[in-house]
């Protein structure tokens, strides 16, 4: 690199009285003085980057004498040349000849020591910019590191990064080590292109000893130099600032220093730094940027973080548990078992973000969040053992989620950090086991709380129904210790006579199974202390073996036998699905029924280690490519209908369509359904086809099973009177079939595009062939005919039907086949319809004829015919009884006109345009017989959380009543009988109620409720607890009430609340049932909101009421926490804090636990648009208004502990809605609304918004939100203007929280780096 040398008059006297100065060999003050009278006579401003070209210049190398490396050392000390550019002068002329001088390179790096590590006399000395555009015209620093931003703190980064590597690459060069790095060479040269022969250095002393040992000798002092860079407070954290914006150079660096970790001698000689000392330097575990909050420390801010493993092995934990750090994933756990909703996004991600943000913002290792990940989990499980009955069984989705979804959320976080350590090894040049698995910290950790599980025997308890499959678990791991091979066989067929005696399993035993099964374990963890029982008897002779998955892999045929065993007994690995899968893909029809009955059995339910992979196969049997040679007129689909309706009847049941859910698996299968509907549909029931049960299979058959379930897995089951009755717009997207074909088209998009989707694509099964073309509703004409005739029935009520049409006909005919048992024929019900459609007597057999009707005509008329049957009930022409059979003979001919039912009477009571009618028992069915009990008994449920509400008395003498469309809906209802058959279409019809019901005014739920129980006595406990619930859709202080419950029993504040021992027991307790003689017992109040708060009606001012429940929270603790003596010791000290710790430890501790609970419900309940409006709005609004003084606490210590209560909650708050990362959809909208409300911030430190908080709350509420967006959420950073990071620093170095500032600029983008750089060095942090 050319050096540019200083010209002019001035520059050539100075060199002149140089030259002068060392042939007299001078004293150097004494050329120093001479220097600045010339200098200053000049005008020559100081210090001068022109007077650094000069002597740099002259000395390199035809003067390079001791006495002029004296005289640049007197330039630099006084100031008359800047040190970094003299550094910069000397670096590219002296390490490329450091072999032919190294007196030369020794001097240097002296200069190095003396002037590289003070810099802030040199930033904040006059011509700063200038001489750091000097640099970079030297150095070529902008155009090296490809950064576009110029500003002199940033180069500076880029300098001191430039000079550390100089001096690497020159240690590597000079011990024969560059060649085994990536790039083989240097970035910058290191070594001269010229043999300077003729400098002094170099004549006849090449070899000689003091020259060797010079040069050897300043190879280790460069190493030495690069340590002490890395280990100074100042550099290390420029450099940390250059690792941040720089990665890629950053990464090509580290590279290199571990090859010379690895190989260097000079290193190990050293006596001042070791190998491992170097590499911990650099090393990603090393906090460079960590700060302590000068209000308070960081151990009390995050009280709770560094606390030791989980202790508590019951439910029922206290408030200050440390096992109360993960309530939020049991409350996402328990949401998610709701089984009236399904969601569009699996549970898998969902989970899997919460856990990344709670292990983050809590700062636990990962053996504490994936232990309190599993316990969450157990507890989940525990709950359902004593459940009582009712229409939504919950036991297998439970399962589901722990020994399914949870092993899958654990496998994506180990796999993402170990594919992380992959790529770096791969990258390596030391690395010589590419081959070998590389074992991240995750998955020991993994080991270790799976390991300390068995501390929870309490938890451990399986459910009955399972304990043979544990106890199946255990016999395994049993027989492996003991050395005795089995196939898997043999546990298919064991009984319990057949077992090791003493061998009991444990739900800990399933798990050590799913995650064997997911390759997150090996078969060493049947060997762990105590897993199994060494004292079992094991039987000295294997029973013979019956019929299994054994024999289906031995190339069994499928005997009806065979069938039946692989039906009931789920598939235990990945082949034997896939061989159940080939047979249905290749298989004979007969073979292929078979197999979608076997697909849809046990494994669907209970093949907990197969589950992901047997829903994604079912959803592709549900899509057949056409046959290579397939040239029919119809579709290619209808030869498959009695495959199709397999399938679609297994999958129907509740809890199957909820782990389709739980699995992510609900916008691939609506993509699946509405091919199937469309055709099906559209098809006349002309063609049957005979099951092997013998039933006749017609195609209104499959299009209703197909139809029923599509219209489950959107929002349709909840009428408009949920939408329209509310006070604002509903938060977030409301799932339509367009919005399920949206994400299904998304997702398939962009599968495969992310690292997370290529670790997920090694474990789906090769042999799956899923059609992955993008479908939208354009593709189905008939079904968006009919879903926009579903929104007019909902917007409007019903014209438009024109006589002698199609339609009109169907209609007639429907008509007289619903009430031709009474002699009513259709005239006598409408007067829109002919007279010629009124001749009945061409009986049953004609009706049926007419109605061979492709499924979507039918479905057309639904809506007319039900108007003229309400028209005709609500003027006395049929009767209350006649209409319910009638629209039960409808149901049965075609049950697809349940969703239309639903859909059209929902839309009637909400229009309230007819009349309630009285259920007297003689028109309508009473509810009188058990309705006043019924109606205590929800005063009492609700009561027992905690909450008053006088409106729920109804008078005892007032008359039942319902509206007439509600009244035959409910009766329809009660007109089924509880089989398999009946199940699929209940749950059509009983969500509906629910909702429906709920949104009437009081008491239509309790009397619904009071109906169906006295139909089925034992579902009495759970339609009690879903009548409570629909309290607090009519009553908003019931809902703050229920509120306040959650946190006060949370926080263990109220001894009269379930248990006062506070954490998730006293939250959740045990779900609902009769677990004590004499009734119901309690329902938590956690458990209350979570089935609740749906049916509330005004989402958007839960925000502010969680804030104001926080806040009050934070008090009770406070005044409940210190004591009268200590609040007034902490008066006393600084800022309260150094007295009392313990105290301040413990309620920060619960302060904490309140903020995420409150984080946990706000978004539970409003999602994304919630927390967003929390961000954005509610809470500037609380800083800016003005509130009632806490004098409670000395010095502010209440306010301040409120303020970081509410930094947790927001940030909180953000990582559950928007994830810590960018891997998340909704972190595409995060950037906006962070924004804004660091906007605020800033805006109120610069003075320009007044605010009305107290000053310590607001202090608290900024520290402690900049604390953890520093300490957790590093990527959030990235999202910030840069011009509001400055204004945040400036307010934050303003309380003196120097270190905190450097941190959030620290972690900006590079245009913040300088910034940051400039600040690290003026406060020497």
């Amino acid at each position: 690199m050319a050096v540019s040398v200083a010209e002019g008059p001035v520059w050539e006297s100075v060199l002149e009285q140089t030259k002068l100065a060392q042939e007299k060999n001078s004293d150097p003050l004494l050329w120093a003085v001479q220097l600045s009278s010339r200098l200053n006579s000049a005008g020559v401003s100081l210090p001068s980057t022109d007077l650094a070209h000069l002597l740099v210049s002259h000395i390199c190398w035809d003067n390079h004498l001791p006495i002029m490396w004296k005289f640049l050392e007197k330039a630099l000390t006084t100031n008359f040349a800047p040190p970094m550019l003299v550094l910069a002068l000397l670096s590219i002329r002296v390490i490329p000849n450091r072999k032919f001088h190294p007196t030369a390179y020794r001097l240097y790096m002296e200069l190095l020591r003396r002037h590289a590590f003070s810099l802030k006399c040199q930033i904040n000395g006059p011509n700063y910019q200038k001489i750091m555009k000097s640099i970079d015209d030297v150095l070529h620093l902008s155009l090296i590191f490809g950064v576009q931003v110029s500003e002199p703190g940033l180069l500076l980064v880029e300098f001191v990064f430039l000079i550390v590597w100089q001096l690497l690459d020159a240690s590597l060069e000079d011990e024969g080590l560059l060649e085994l790095t990536p790039e083989k060479i240097s970035i910058w040269p290191t070594v001269t292109q010229d043999m300077e022969i003729d400098t002094a250095d170099n004549c006849n002393k090449m070899r000689n000893e003091h020259h060797d040992v010079l040069y050897k000798g300043n190879t280790m002092i460069a190493i030495e130099i690069i340590g002490e860079f890395l280990q100074n407070k100042v550099t290390s954290r420029i450099l940390f600032l250059a690792r941040r914006n720089m990665p890629s150079h950053w990464g090509a660096f580290v590279q290199q220093l571990r090859v010379l970790a690895a190989k260097s001698m000079s290193l190990r000689s050293s006596k001042h730094i070791t190998p491992e000392t170097l590499l911990q330097l650099t090393s990603d575990t090393r906090k460079v940027l960590s700060r302590e909050c000068k209000t308070i420390s960081r151990q009390e801010f995050h009280a709770v973080m560094g606390s030791g493993s989980l202790t508590s092995s019951s439910g029922q934990c206290h408030g200050t548990n440390p096992s109360a750090l993960w309530l939020p994933i049991d409350l996402f756990l328990e949401d998610a078992m709701d089984g009236s909703q399904v969601a569009a996004t699996g549970a898998t991600e969902t989970l899997s973000g919460l856990v990344k943000a709670l292990q983050a913002v809590n700062g636990t290792t990962w053996h504490d969040t994936f232990l309190g990940l599993w316990i969450a989990a157990l507890r989940l499980v525990q709950r359902e053992r004593d459940i009582r009955e009712g229409p939504i069984p919950r036991l297998d989705t439970c399962l589901c989620m722990l020994l399914s979804i949870t092993p899958l959320v654990v496998a994506n976080i180990v796999e993402e950090e170990e594919s992380e350590l992959m790529d770096e090894s791969d990258c390596n040049p030391m690395n010589q086991t590419k081959e070998k698995q590389i074992t991240g910290r995750c998955r020991e950790d993994l080991i270790s709380s799976l390991q300390m599980l068995s501390d929870y025997e309490a938890l451990l308890t399986p459910p009955q129904s399972v304990c043979s499959v544990a106890n199946q678990a255990a016999a395994k791991a049993i027989m492996f210790v003991s050395g005795l091979t089995v196939g898997n066989g043999y546990y298919e067929g064991m009984s319990i006579n057949d077992m090791p005696m003493n061998c009991s399993g444990n739900l800990r035993h399933l798990i050590v199974e799913a995650c064997i099964a997911r390759n997150l374990l090996d078969t060493s963890a049947y060997l762990w202390p105590g897993y199994v029982n060494t004292r079992a008897n094991i039987p000295r002779s294997v029973p013979s073996q019956g019929p299994g998955w054994s024999s289906l892999m031995k190339g069994c045929p499928l005997t009806p036998a065979l069938i039946n065993a692989l039906i009931a007994t789920p598939a235990s690995s990945l082949p034997e699905i896939e061989k159940i899968y080939e047979i249905a893909t290749k298989g004979s029809n007969d073979e292929r029924i078979s197999a979608a009955s076997i697909l849809c059995g046990a494994s669907l339910v209970r093949g907990w280690n197969i589950q992901d992979q047997a829903v994604l196969f079912i959803t592709s049997l549900l899509s057949p490519p056409v046959p290579a040679n397939y040239s029919g007129s119809e579709s290619h689909l209808i030869s498959y209908a009695p495959f199709f309706n397999i399938l679609l009847v297994g999958i129907s049941p509740v809890d199957c369509v909820q782990i389709f859910s739980l699995h992510g698996m609900v916008p691939l299968l609506a993509g699946a359904l509405m091919p199937l509907c469309e055709v099906f549909g559209s098809t006349a029931p002309n063609v049957s086809w005979t099951l092997p049960t013998g039933e006749e299979l017609t195609s209104h058959a499959v299009f209703s099973n197909a139809f029923t379930l599509l219209l489950r897995l959107w929002k349709f089951d909840h009428p408009p009177v949920e939408y329209v009755m509310k006070d604002a717009t509903p938060v977030g997207s409301q799932p339509s079939p367009e919005y399920l074909l949206l994400v299904r088209n998304s997702k398939l998009s962009a599968f495969g595009k992310s690292p997370k989707d290529r670790l997920k694509i090694r474990r789906i099964s090769k042999c799956l062939n899923f059609p992955m073309e993008l479908i939208f509703m354009d593709s189905f004409p008939k079904l968006k005919c009919w879903y926009r005739q579903h929104q007019e029935c909902i917007a409007s009520t019903l014209s438009g039907l024109v006589q002698g049409t199609t339609v009109h006909q169907i209609v007639d005919t429907l008509l007289n086949m619903m009430f031709r048992k009474i002699g009513r024929g259709s005239q006598s019900l409408t007067s829109t319809t002919s007279g010629s459609s009124s001749s009945s007597a061409s009986g049953a057999e004609d009706i049926l004829i007419k109605l061979k009707v492709p499924a979507w005509d039918i479905l057309q008329g639904t809506p007319y015919v039900l108007d003229a049957s309400l028209t005709a009930c609500a003027h006395g022409r049929i009767a209350p009884r006649e209409l319910a059979t009638g629209l039960k003979d409808l149901a049965d001919f075609l049950p697809a006109t349940l969703g239309t039912i639903v859909s059209y009477f929902s839309a009637e009571v909400t229009r309230g345009i007819w009349k309630p009618v009285f259920m007297n028992g003689t028109d309508w069915p009473s509810p009188l017989a058990n309705l006043s009990i019924l109606e205590q008994q929800i005063k009492k449920i609700i009561a027992a959380t905690g909450v008053d509400v006088p409106s729920l008395e109804t008078g005892g003498s007032s008359p039942a009543m319902l509206p007439l469309p509600l009244a035959a809906l409910v009766s329809l209802a009660i007109t089924y009988k509880l089989d398999k058959t009946s199940e699929r279409f209940l749950v059509l019809i009983g969500p509906a109620l629910n909702s429906l019901g709920g949104g009437c005014p009081w008491p239509c739920m309790p009397i619904i409720s009071a109906l169906w129980a006295q139909k089925v006595k034992r579902w009495n406990d759970f339609l009690v607890f879903s009548a409570s619930c629909t309290v607090f859709h009519h009553n908003s202080d019931a809902v703050v009430q229920l509120l306040r419950s959650c946190f006060t029993s949370t926080l263990g504040l109220s001894p009269s609340i379930i248990c006062s021992n506070g954490g998730v027991g006293a939250l959740l307790g045990h779900g609902f049932g009769s677990h004590f003689s004499g009734g119901m017992a309690p329902v938590a109040p956690g458990i209350m909101y979570l089935r609740a708060y749906r049916k509330v009606r005004d989402i958007m001012f839960m925000n502010e009421e969680i804030v104001s429940l926080l806040i009050s929270s934070v008090r009770e603790i406070a005044s409940s926490g210190l004591s009268r003596e200590k609040m007034e010791k902490l008066k006393n000290s600084k800022f309260g804090l150094r007295y009392g710790q313990v105290s301040l430890g413990t309620a920060m501790t619960r302060v904490k636990l309140a903020a995420s609970l409150g984080a946990s419900l706000i978004c539970l309940s409003g999602g994304l648009g919630l927390v967003q409006s929390l961000i954005k709005e509610t809470l500037p609004s609380w800083f800016i208004s003005a509130h009632t003084p806490d004098h409670g606490g000395p010095g502010g210590v209440v306010s301040m502990l409120g303020g970081y209560a509410l930094a947790y909650f927001a940030v909180l708050c953000g990582t559950f809605a928007w994830g810590v990362d960018s891997a998340s959809p909704a972190s595409k909208r995060r950037p906006k609304v962070l924004s804004m409300h660091l906007e605020f911030l800033a805006s109120a430190l610069d003075g320009k918004i007044s605010l009305g908080c107290d000053y310590a709350a607001w202090r608290a509420y900024v520290t402690g939100f900049v604390s953890l967006l520093v300490g957790c959420t590093h990527k959030w950073v990235l999202d910030i203007d840069v011009d509001v990071l400055k204004r945040l620093s400036n307010g934050l170095r303003q309380w003196n929280e120097e270190e905190l500032a450097i941190a959030l600029l620290g972690l900006g983008s590079a245009a913040a780096a300088g910034t940051a750089a400039e600040l690290i060095i003026k406060t020497g942090a």
